[in-house]
């Protein structure tokens, strides 16, 4: 079974992304768009958290499944942890994805300062099968908007995440983003003309996204 029931484009599931992804049938969606924990236990200035980000169980299994969804000769691109790079490059192969690009987003300050200053989010582009080159790529480093992160503690500016879909995701197809914290990756493939799929483990960020869609 290849087509996409149609009962869950332009929803937002609230529950464990390998669960739901696993009822999915294989290659239904036409890109993934996703910002994964960074197994780096972060906490923000207030105490917020994100769920899951304190282990790695759940890695390679979600890369297996977003690779069974994700239609042939199609892209996913994610968000990673530079931190724990080896890590998420080890899930991506062994779930059969090629690295076929890399994306710097460029801030313009720092988030935190180490033996250097963070002044940048990364994330690959990661390829199944032999997908088309797009007629406009994107640069390999965009400018980063701040979004003030009100609603999420690691919330994503629309506005680099829409270049991305327009890009990579056919006029009218289904995104994923199998970590939709507050909704930016559908939001964006809102304004990109495309269906949208989100999931959210975090029952309190599922209410937010889908707050955000309904506006």
């Amino acid at each position: 079974m290849t087509s996409t029931n149609n009962s869950i484009r332009n929803t937002i599931q609230q529950g464990d992304c390998i669960e739901l992804m696993q009822a999915m049938p294989a290659r239904s969606v036409d890109f993934i768009l996703t910002d994964p924990p960074y197994l780096v236990r972060y906490k923000d200035r207030t105490g917020r958290s994100i769920a899951n980000d304190d282990n790695g169980d759940w890695l390679e299994p979600a890369a297996a499944e977003m690779f069974r969804v994700l239609k042939n000769d199609a892209l996913c691109v994610s968000f990673y942890g530079w931190t724990q790079t080896d890590r998420f490059m080890s899930a991506w192969r062994k779930a059969g994805f090629r690295i076929v690009g890399h994306i710097v987003f460029r801030k313009r300050y720092a988030s935190a300062a180490r033996f250097v200053s963070y002044t940048h989010e990364s994330a690959y582009v990661l390829a199944k099968g032999r997908p088309v080159l797009p007629a406009n790529p994107p640069a390999d480093v965009i400018d980063w908007v701040y979004t003030g992160n009100r609603l999420h503690p690691t919330q994503k500016p629309v506005a680099v995440l829409k270049p991305l879909i327009e890009a990579f995701c056919p006029p009218g197809g289904l995104v994923l983003d199998p970590f939709c914290g507050s909704g930016s990756t559908l939001v964006a493939a809102c304004d990109a003309d495309c269906d949208y799929l989100g999931i959210e483990l975090d029952s309190a960020y599922h209410r937010i996204a889908a707050r955000r869609l309904a506006a």
